[in-house]
């Protein structure tokens, strides 16, 4: 599908399934473009008649990149964020994210969906759940986290890892071999993808888009919107959150947090399990969700009889 225009920019979206079925907006993380998703997830949704749509962030994939917007450094924002006026030099927050999808809602002439995201996309669908009740049917957050300040951070080796600097890839292989190795510290031990698979999943993504400023960008927004708190205790959309118990981006304390914010949340910890949607816990995720959907699905219609 085409370039749409949400928020006032231009977003990348792809679309699966029916289009007159109950529709899933899924939401991407932090440097993740569409592509992300794994093709058995998008499926197992459309073979129960779900339309589900995807879509590249803003400053990511195909989407329109915000070249004019000012990227800061993470870490020196990050140590400075504190600060009042240190705020006001994101480019753009968490909830500027959330009208992108509200206008890919608004672009296809989606009234409500159901919500998924992953990690930031997962922060992302708290400030939409809040903010646009209306337009979320359900929620669901994976491996994501409410950013509270008191909540257990990522792994340090992961941190210097994600912003290292001075060791920049020269080459299109070097780029490939050091995404590798961040998904490998990130993401679940033996979680059954296999490497020549996941090799070509991530030198096909390098191919798409290679645009570190996007990322930088994007880090800023989480930054600078700061606790996410004041968004989930404003959720009344029925609510799934899951994550992994051995998470070391996210912790799981991060998933927790969102759970004990929103009003009657479901919280599901899937037994060791990273920071990604691996192969070896992919049909138990799915088995929740779309347990979740039903649930949902049922309870409106028995609100309706």
């Amino acid at each position: 599908m085409p370039l749409v225009k949400a928020n006032g920019i231009n977003i990348e979206v792809e679309t699966h399934g029916p289009e007159n079925g109950p529709a899933v907006l899924m939401i991407m993380g932090l440097a993740a473009q569409l592509t992300h998703w794994p093709a058995d997830f998008i499926g197992a949704l459309t073979k129960q008649g779900y339309r589900v749509i995807t879509f590249d962030n803003r400053d990511i994939g195909l989407s329109e990149k915000l070249h004019a917007k000012r990227a800061p450094q993470p870490m020196a924002y990050a140590a400075l964020s504190r600060l009042p006026f240190m705020k006001a030099l994101a480019p753009y927050t968490l909830k500027d994210m959330a009208g992108d999808a509200v206008g890919v809602l608004d672009a296809l002439k989606v009234e409500k969906a159901h919500v998924i995201g992953v990690s930031m996309g997962g922060m992302i669908g708290q400030v939409l759940a809040a903010t646009n009740p209306d337009r979320v049917a359900s929620f669901t957050p994976i491996m994501s986290s409410t950013n509270h300040p008191s909540l257990p951070k990522a792994d340090p080796e992961i941190i210097k890892e994600i912003f290292a600097t001075r060791t920049r890839p020269r080459t299109r292989d070097e780029l490939i071999e050091r995404t590798i190795k961040l998904w490998n510290l990130i993401g679940t031990p033996d979680g059954g993808n296999d490497p020549d698979v996941f090799r070509e999943k991530i030198a096909n993504a390098v191919d798409r888009c290679t645009y570190p400023a996007g990322i930088r960008r994007q880090i800023s927004a989480i930054i600078a919107s700061g606790d996410l708190r004041r968004f989930a205790k404003k959720i009344k959309t029925p609510t799934l959150v899951i994550h992994g118990s051995i998470d070391p981006l996210s912790p799981m304390r991060g998933g927790l947090d969102i759970a004990a914010s929103v009003q009657d949340a479901r919280y599901e910890i899937i037994d060791g399990m990273g920071h990604d949607l691996p192969p070896k816990f992919l049909p138990q995720i799915i088995d929740l969700i779309l347990g979740h959907l039903r649930e949902v699905t049922e309870n409106v219609a028995e609100r309706a009889a």
